[in-house]
């Protein structure tokens, strides 16, 4: 691979916004901007791990709500996903024989 003027030209530059980002970052301004940083980065972390605590409560009181608003709106639709449930599975008996499936011909014979 052939280094043309446009790589050099582009690693010198980086080269170059790499030493004054650190001269910047060396001063009192810079070094206050680092400490802010941190400061935000922790509470961020702190804020995950406490969302992360808190994931399995929030799904349960979700699940809970959800299955009670289903039940207060919809009556019918526990034993409606139960009968599904049961066709899917074939606890209910011959599941396929109860089907209303006529067949189609082959389009291509």
């Amino acid at each position: 691979m052939s280094i043309n003027a446009k790589h050099l030209a582009t690693f010198i530059l980086g080269a170059a916004a790499g030493v004054a980002a650190h001269k910047y970052l060396q001063t009192e301004e810079g070094e206050k901007l680092l400490e802010d940083l941190k400061t935000k980065a922790n509470n961020l972390k702190a804020e995950a791990e406490g969302a992360i605590d808190k994931a399995p409560e929030y799904f349960e009181e979700l699940k809970t709500k959800g299955a009670e608003t289903l039940k207060g709106n919809f009556p019918d639709a526990e034993a409606f996903f139960k009968d599904l449930f049961e066709k899917f599975k074939g606890t209910k008996g011959a599941a396929s024989t109860e089907t209303d499936v006529t067949p189609t011909p082959d389009p291509i014979s």
